[in-house]
């Protein structure tokens, strides 16, 4: 089988133990990004499988229309940058774990790293000290602040567990589901959204991405915070709506940020108004991006093209391909 997988940008999967699964099909890895849809259908002319670094490039039905030989789509999560009823017209299925094993401890690592970074102005402190200068301000402690989470599925879940370790009260927001989950673990619920964001010293979101959870935090959300709060985001930018982040901070509330995840990604803007805020922490989506995150994510998308190829398949999205086989 020819199987191409894009987007690997440091070379990493060749290197992990998982790689072996595949290793002995005819594999290409491209290590850059690439979004012309006339260079991409070049490369992948070839291709009867397709890998993905989860969203890093959007598989649309130009593109898809362009590939006739490609019958298997294997990622890991969610799937927002897929064309998946395209995928389905043209015969091509689409497989995701969407995590069903286990959460992505390498994003609840980052996520306490951007909020111990942004409260400690550690970014700032850096620069201060590589400029000559010695401390440049005085930062917050975590102890005995309320973290709100916003989304109490898998990730949430895990982030709000470690809040203990902080001494920190946990309070909860989101679905019905996530409330449930919440209550049933011992965590607060207030008593409604708005005093979620008003008493929350650090909000941080945890929910997928979907048409239903695009723009879920509004403007009115953010204007609730205090000015000594700080949102985190190592999401997904669009649950927060257009404009309303930049907005918010410029205005006082919050008085922080701190994100991982953008609009439109890789960011390359230097002019974007998120890095060159003096109250905003940016990192380069890199919640997901560590080699041991890597060997959980690509032994199931591995597994998969395995099933596929042994044909049984597995955690299928577009079912409706699999009655036509």
């Amino acid at each position: 089988m020819k199987i191409h997988i894009l987007d690997d940008w440091y070379d990493t999967l060749r290197k992990l133990p998982s790689y072996s699964k595949v290793a002995h099909h005819d594999v290409t890895i491209w290590n850059d990004h690439v979004e012309d849809t006339g260079v991409l259908a070049e490369r992948l002319a070839d291709a009867d499988a397709l890998v993905l670094f989860r969203e890093r490039t959007a598989i649309r039905k130009p593109l898809l229309e362009k590939l006739p030989k490609l019958r298997l789509i294997s990622q890991r999560s969610v799937y927002p940058h897929i064309d998946v009823d395209d995928c389905t017209r043209l015969g091509i299925m689409l497989c995701s774990s969407q995590h069903a094993s286990t959460p992505s401890y390498a994003t609840v690592e980052l996520t306490w790293a951007l909020m111990l970074a942004a409260m400690r102005l550690i970014p700032q402190q850096m620069k201060s000290l590589q400029s000559g200068e010695w401390q440049m301000g005085v930062g917050r402690s975590l102890r005995g602040k309320t973290l709100g989470i916003y989304g109490y599925g898998r990730i949430g879940s895990a982030v709000a567990k470690m809040a203990e370790a902080f001494a920190m009260p946990v309070q909860v927001w989101g679905g019905e589901g996530s409330l449930e989950r919440a209550q049933a673990d011992g965590f607060h619920v207030p008593e409604s959204r708005e005093a979620f964001f008003a008493t929350s010293d650090i909000v941080s979101l945890h929910v997928r991405l979907y048409p239903a959870t695009r723009g879920i935090i509004t403007a009115e959300d953010l204007s609730h915070m205090q000015p000594t709060a700080l949102i985190v985001n190592t999401s997904r930018a669009p649950l927060i709506e257009p404009n309303a982040l930049v907005n918010a901070l410029q205005s006082g509330r919050p008085g922080m940020s701190a994100v991982d995840v953008y609009e439109s990604e890789p960011l390359t803007d230097t002019s974007h108004p998120l890095l060159n805020m003096p109250n905003v922490v940016c990192t380069p989506h890199i919640g997901y991006v560590t080699e041991d995150e890597y060997e959980v994510q690509f032994t199931e998308i591995f597994d998969q093209i395995v099933a596929f190829d042994d044909g049984a398949p597995i955690n299928v999205i577009n079912t409706d391909v699999v009655l036509r086989h």
